[in-house]
């Protein structure tokens, strides 16, 4: 019984920390803007700081309907509503949807890995590469994806602006051989493999430790100015 009791214990610490990690802390969705057409799905990377949004908003001197959630995975996950939960709840208030600017996928791996790591997603000293259950995964949020856009553009949906992940600095430098894989995939998902009309942005080698907050995972305002400025040439022809 004392096991089972330090067992829950223990495991209810480690989610209280990954959901600090990857700041699980949720801005409630904007369902009304000046383009309902137009959203923003996604995890902590566009929510904490909500700057990413912020300054494409204000260069296209408009706002977009906002349906990030930090923690959120592409699908499923206890922290956040999904990715794929964000877009049906769209859908729900204005099916009328032309554009989609989103993330997804960092937090299935994430989470996870700043647990207990099961899926061997970090490289060690004595283990140079991500294993082959790590592999696994990312094919599988690959799949996730695929489908999810594929769903996007029989709904009528007519671009998606899909931004990948930046390298990670510091202590999650362990992460980044799981962040390129997973980066190659979700690109070819976007740019090769759905049906969809999505273009992936990728922000490797644009955002400097400098940008990245002391949690090693989110950007800084500055960090996401850049991001914002890697999105908008994609983003401003289809407004």
């Amino acid at each position: 019984m004392k096991t089972i009791i330090s067992n829950v214990a223990k495991l209810t610490s480690a989610l209280v920390v990954a959901a600090s990690v990857v700041g699980c802390t949720g801005n409630a969705y904007v369902e009304n803007a000046d383009r309902n057409d137009v959203i923003t799905l996604g995890d902590s990377i566009f929510d904490l700081n909500g700057q990413i949004q912020a300054n494409l908003e204000s260069w296209a001197g408009e706002t977009f309907r906002n349906y990030t959630q930090s923690g959120a995975e592409l699908s499923g996950g206890i922290l956040a509503p999904a990715v794929d939960s964000q877009y049906a709840s769209a859908k729900a208030t204005d099916a009328n949807i032309n554009t989609i600017v989103m993330d997804g996928g960092g937090n299935d791996i994430l989470i996870p890995a700043m647990l207990f790591d099961p899926n061997g997603c970090k490289t060690h000293w004595w283990r140079w590469n991500i294993s082959s259950r790590c592999v696994n995964l990312i094919e599988d949020i690959y799949v996730t994806g695929v489908n999810l856009m594929n769903q996007m553009d029989a709904d009528g949906v007519e671009n998606i602006v899909y931004l990948g992940y930046y390298e990670l600095p510091r202590g999650n430098t362990n992460l980044n051989q799981a962040v390129n894989y997973g980066d190659a995939y979700l690109s070819y998902a976007c740019d090769t493999a759905t049906t969809a009309s999505c273009t992936f942005v990728d922000p490797r080698g644009h955002v400097p430790a400098a940008d990245v907050e002391s949690d090693d995972i989110h950007p800084t305002p500055n960090g996401s100015l850049t991001l914002a400025n890697l999105i908008w040439p994609v983003l401003e022809p289809l407004l």
